[in-house]
């Protein structure tokens, strides 16, 4: 049986960029995830052992959002590996990470970055 976990609008302020400047004055980041796996166990049991604890899950991307990265694909693939490396029970993973008010030449709400399986 497949179950889904979503953790929406993540948000955080953060240091990533290629410019310098957002190295220095940070930015607006939001970040969500889509996790898929056979957590059928955890319905009969209802153990946090058996199923993936989101507190746990949201804790791994808050600290790999205090790791500055030049680049999104970076810090979206650290997050993603991040969480696939400790939760080997994960069927699918996709992670988005958004950068709110990107340096570019024009209105945009966001920059972002997808990495799924």
């Amino acid at each position: 049986m497949k179950t889904i976990i979503e953790l929406k609008n993540m948000r955080f302020y953060a240091y990533h960029g290629v410019l310098p400047e957002e190295r220095i004055e940070g930015n607006d980041f939001i970040v969500n995830l889509k996790i898929e796996a056979d957590l059928s166990k955890s319905l009969e049991t209802d153990n946090i052992d058996d199923t993936i604890n989101y507190g746990i899950v949201y804790d791994y991307v808050k600290s790999e959002m205090e790791k500055p990265s030049n680049l999104l694909e970076h810090l979206t693939g650290r997050i993603f590996r991040k969480i696939k490396s400790a939760f080997p029970i994960i069927d699918f993973l996709e992670v988005r990470v958004s950068k709110l008010n990107p340096p570019v030449n024009g209105i945009v709400d966001c920059s972002e970055v997808v990495v799924s399986d």
